[in-house]
């Protein structure tokens, strides 16, 4: 469906939760080295449950492998805090590449300002200045998915709220 990259994670948690969500909405995870924890650290799997078995996850050695591998295009997208281009208005498509930098300092500005018209960012109050990564990783991500959604295999649970 998406392809989601991580640039140097620096908490478990964060990707263990991004993790899961990739694996309900059949997305790939990318996690871009150097990681802030081991994969197999407990953490990761405890946010991830069991669902991480099931995860498509890619792991590459640095950013730069990525970049030659997957070069910024239309098909891709940086989530930063550094522009006004709001998420929502991205035409995503499945397949597309969405790009988050680490907890502690998002991605490289020089790669940003190569490629601003790829870059977007999620509104907030004059108060904060960012939200957590997994947070932001869901809003973007379930966005590309309501543009996309035709086709989308949704997990099965019987509707108990018409009862039988």
């Amino acid at each position: 469906m998406f392809n989601i990259v991580l640039v140097e994670p620096q908490i478990p948690q964060n990707t263990g939760t991004i993790g899961r969500l990739c694996v309900n909405l059949g997305a790939t995870l990318h996690l871009i080295k150097p990681l802030g924890f081991d994969i197999d650290d407990k953490a990761v799997k405890r946010a991830g449950l069991d669902y991480w078995k099931y995860l498509d996850l890619v792991v590459w050695e640095s950013f730069d492998e990525f970049l030659k591998a997957h070069p910024i295009d239309t098909h891709s997208y940086m989530a930063t805090t550094k522009t006004d281009n709001l998420y929502f208005n991205a035409p995503f498509q499945k397949g597309d590449y969405i790009l988050f930098g680490s907890e502690t300092k998002g991605i490289d500005e020089k790669v940003l300002l190569e490629h601003p018209q790829q870059c977007i960012t999620i509104p907030m109050g004059g108060k904060g200045r960012s939200l957590n990564l997994g947070v932001s990783v869901g809003v973007v991500i379930y966005d590309a998915l309501r543009q996309n959604y035709e086709g989308f295999e949704k997990i099965t649970i019987e509707n108990t709220l018409e009862g039988k």
